[in-house]
């Protein structure tokens, strides 16, 4: 896990975080509610804008993406623990969170398919799963433009993969799709889910 890419992911990210992508994480984030997890906290952009939720549990495989999060986890109102560890095995009971967020961080688990697993464990039966993800485009020049950047793109971008066809896993697994959003010709996906 690379220590460069989490001091210039902030950077690289400020031009779509000022704009539209802040205005869809708010909106996001006030659906959420009780005990959330939030898988993939990276550097904490999500921190300062959970409102109305009793408590986060983050978890982050990466010590230099939490190192640089502390200070975003100093600005919220919601008492936030972060937990070094992946997606994969999260260290909770069965059923023990109401809402499971991610944003941007589907991408980059290396056993995708685990964390699903795992998130469906975690998440109450009544629970929601919120996410916003960069997925593989329906545009098929497009798709196969992902395919081919991606090899390259992993290793600049820490394992990022531009392709990951996100909705299709999650319902494979057994989620069910409650709302969805498309952003930039579908490159980028709001989901809301359940069991």
């Amino acid at each position: 896990m690379s220590k460069s890419f989490a001091e210039w992911y902030d950077f690289f990210m400020v031009p779509l975080e000022r704009k539209r992508f802040k205005t869809i994480r708010v909106n996001l984030l006030s659906k959420a509610n009780g005990k959330v997890l939030e898988i993939g906290s990276g550097t904490g952009i999500n921190f300062p804008l959970y409102r109305s939720v009793e408590s986060v549990i983050a978890v982050e495989p990466n010590p230099h993406m939490i190192k640089r999060s502390l200070a975003k986890k100093g600005m919220s109102k919601i008492p936030i623990e972060i937990v070094n560890i992946g997606a994969e095995q999260l260290p909770f009971e069965d059923d023990s969170f109401d809402t499971i967020v991610g944003t941007l961080v589907f991408c980059s688990i290396p056993d995708v398919e685990k964390a699903i697993s795992e998130m469906k464990r975690v998440c109450k039966p009544e629970g929601k799963v919120l996410l916003f993800e960069h997925v593989k485009m329906d545009n098929s020049f497009l798709a196969k433009l992902q395919d081919w950047l991606t090899p390259f793109w992993k290793k600049v971008c820490d394992g990022c993969c531009l392709n990951r066809e996100t909705e299709y896993l999650l319902k494979k697994n057994g989620f069910q799709m409650s709302h969805k959003q498309t952003f930039y010709r579908g490159l980028f996906i709001v989901m809301e889910l359940h069991k």
